[in-house]
């Protein structure tokens, strides 16, 4: 697996963040959005979530079953239906895992308006992923990663979304193409741009914080 941006106990052994892995339902359909310069509950309050549902997540040891993801377990011990937005800071960048992927069409633009940047990635439960890069309001790069071509995409991104995919590389997976990017790529390329590059508990010395959405919100 060549990932230069992940030391070896950050990535599970498909090239998933840990981190994101080990919070996440099985077989998820789930995004992930970072900014820089906007603070989490700022963050969640931008993706439209339930306004009283924001609270302090302290997460528990270890998720009900396969089908909860571990802030769902947090939120009301899985047995909502809405999405549970997970965020978080690490120095000028915020994360916001949200476990359904209901948050996803547009949250780039939105997240960074007034300057900032995002980025914002999905994978579905069919294998599916893209990626969106977004500056002040205005969506600069759609990656489409199923079947990516890194060699010739990358020579036209913004150098700092060059810089995150170059981290994030490419795992080892037998039916890809030489030079062809896995599905999970997006994912590797969010946490590099944000440096979260973090074990589950790491992640749990975080001060973190929650909510949740309903599908269509």
């Amino acid at each position: 697996m060549v990932t230069p941006g992940f030391p070896r106990n950050t990535l599970d052994a498909e090239g998933l963040p840990v981190w994101i892995r080990e919070i996440a339902s099985e077989d998820p359909n789930h995004s992930l959005h970072v900014v820089r310069d906007m603070g989490p509950v700022r963050a969640l309050e931008a993706l439209r979530v339930e306004p009283a549902s924001i609270r302090r997540c302290v997460l528990p040891d270890k998720k009900p079953n396969q089908y909860t993801s571990l802030p769902s377990a947090a939120f009301d011990g899985g047995t909502g239906d809405a999405a549970t937005l997970l965020a978080g800071r690490i120095g000028q960048w915020t994360f916001v895992y949200d476990d359904l992927g209901y948050t996803f069409d547009g949250t780039a633009e939105v997240l960074s308006r007034g300057g900032r940047t995002a980025v914002t990635t999905v994978y579905t439960i069919n294998g599916h992923a893209s990626l969106h890069y977004a500056v002040d309001g205005e969506e600069i790069e759609e990656v489409v990663i199923d079947e990516l071509s890194l060699g010739e995409r990358l020579p036209g991104m913004p150098a700092e979304l060059v810089a995150a995919f170059e981290a994030a590389g490419i795992a080892d997976w037998e039916d890809l193409e030489p030079g062809e990017a896995d599905s999970l790529v997006g994912m590797r390329v969010a946490c590099a741009m944000a440096g979260a590059v973090l074990t589950l508990d790491d992640l749990r010395r975080i001060p973190l914080v929650m909510a949740q959405r309903n599908a269509g919100h």
